[in-house]
């Protein structure tokens, strides 16, 4: 349960949730028609490429899905642990999800297929690097469990059993601002075709430089600083 949101929390889930809105909406209009982040329905358009024998479509869409979850992995391999913690190795990972953005924006700007798949690693390695802040679940690159979550603490609400405001305030934020980056890159996408995925890129750089600032402004890191200085 949320009881204290920290300002980094609450600026990094938002902008990093407009990003990936951005970047889910600019594949689906593309030539690829794919989401690069809602994997529940990729597996569901899977299933019914394999009902129908369209092979093409199951290795496309089954690589996309696979890619999703070598993304994941590469935020466990970078990052660890689970739960948010000011101090970790979010920089390096924000850094290379933007290296992954540029590589897509790059395929999908020659029409080739392995843009999607860079995409998707993309959003697998934010939405697992951003995982839980104090027992609350925070997803940036979906939002079917935000809803539910939040569905459900307004059914609560709406029955006189208390409810933890701040999460829901702040999921709340998550998925207005997903819609947002979806709004606005769409619109993008439609006035510039593929070079509307300098929107996401350029604010994913943003938030790795944001966090290293804010990291680096850590006791811990400042002693370290002071010591490497006087040496």
């Amino acid at each position: 349960m949320i009881t204290k949101l920290p300002r980094w929390i609450l600026i990094g889930g938002a902008i990093l949730a407009f990003s990936a809105g951005s970047v889910n909406i600019i594949a689906l209009s593309g030539f690829t028609n794919l989401s690069v982040s809602h994997v529940t329905g990729n597996v569901s358009l899977f299933s019914a490429a394999m009902a129908r024998l369209e092979w093409s479509s199951v290795l496309f869409i089954g690589a996309s899905l696979l890619s999703f979850l070598a993304g994941a992995i590469l935020s466990g391999l970078l990052i660890g642990q689970r739960s948010l913690s000011l101090g970790r190795q979010y920089g390096v990972a924000l850094g290379v999800e933007a290296a992954l953005l540029v590589l897509s924006f790059l395929l999908f700007f020659h029409h080739d297929y392995l843009g999607q798949l860079m995409a998707a690693a993309a959003c697998g390695l934010q939405n697992a690097m951003v995982a839980t802040y104090s027992g609350a679940v925070i997803r940036t690159t979906h939002l079917t469990g935000l809803t539910s979550d939040m569905g459900a603490a307004i059914g609560n609400w709406l029955a006189g059993r208390p409810i933890n405001k701040l999460t829901l305030g702040f999921q709340a934020i998550i998925w207005y601002c997903f819609c947002g980056g979806g709004v606005v890159g769409a619109y993008a996408y439609f006035k510039f075709g593929y070079a509307a995925m300098f929107v996401p890129i350029s604010i994913v750089l943003l938030a790795a430089l944001f966090y290293q600032v804010a990291s680096n402004r850590l006791p811990e890191k400042r002693d370290d600083m002071d010591d490497a200085t006087r040496a």
